[in-house]
């Protein structure tokens, strides 16, 4: 599991000649730290960054806003329909989003969202897997903490807030780290939703590195390393929760 990102690492800093040297070199023979400032002077690296980072972040958020409010509808509350609404909610796991890509792309062009962080971060803000996944820890919070706090003058947003939030936020790390890792290394859908540069995220980025002009793995080796910083601190700031959630996942509390 290692060995990618070590040689990822090494490669960062190697010459081209190094790069297609055989036998593979493991260390550079000239340390390259320019490497790291090309990438800034042959694409726009720092647009493209944070592009990611604002679009993944948003998407996140909203994600995971919609999703605790949908799981919570759906665990505590009863309205009208809710069986049927949440066996549609369900339903959309079956489809992948090859599938619904040229409809939500139709949608999309018709609302002016082409080339946009609107059309980058909408279509991802309903997520069935996320509020199923949730669903199912809200329900296993015991329904006497939920009384307790209608006693205490609870209503339902404060019980969501204080009582149930509070006892599955291993359900809520996993879906945070999930959504993160899913869209931060999205390609297709950013490739075909915009137009201009102003607008590309990293993955488009660093497919700039490989094209008929040539091919440039010590610089896109270099772009990979600052590109994947974001993900290991999510990781590392989530990793406690996602492993609670899979230890608790299938047990009775």
């Amino acid at each position: 599991m290692i060995f990618p990102f070590v040689w990822m690492f090494l490669s960062a800093f190697k010459t081209d000649a190094d790069i297609y040297a055989y036998p593979p070199r493991w260390l550079p023979s000239h340390w390259r730290v320019e490497n790291f400032i090309d990438v800034f002077r042959i694409i726009p690296f720092a647009r493209y960054y944070l592009n990611s980072v604002f679009v993944t972040s948003m998407i996140t958020l909203g994600q995971l806003l919609l999703s605790i409010l949908a799981a919570y509808s759906f665990a505590r509350l009863r309205f009208p329909l809710k069986s049927t609404i949440f066996i549609l909610a369900i339903a959309t796991l079956i489809m992948p989003f090859e599938v619904l890509m040229i409809p939500t792309f139709i949608i999309v062009h018709r609302l002016g969202w082409l080339d946009t962080y609107q059309g980058l971060i909408v279509p991802f803000l309903f997520n069935g897997f996320s509020i199923f996944f949730l669903k199912q820890f809200f329900e296993a919070v015991p329904k006497d903490l939920e009384d307790a706090a209608k006693i205490d003058g609870c209503g339902y947003l404060g019980i969501l807030i204080h009582v149930i939030l509070p006892n599955t936020k291993p359900a809520v790390g996993t879906i945070t780290l999930f959504t993160f890792l899913t869209h931060w290394r999205s390609y297709i859908w950013p490739l075909i939703i915009t137009n201009t540069t102003r607008m590309r995220t990293l993955p488009i980025g660093l497919k700039y590195f490989i094209g008929e002009g040539g091919e440039q793995y010590h610089l896109m080796m270099a772009a990979a390393c600052m590109a994947i910083l974001p993900v290991l601190i999510v990781y590392i700031v989530a990793e406690r929760q996602f492993v609670k959630s899979m230890t608790f996942t299938g047990l009775k509390r």
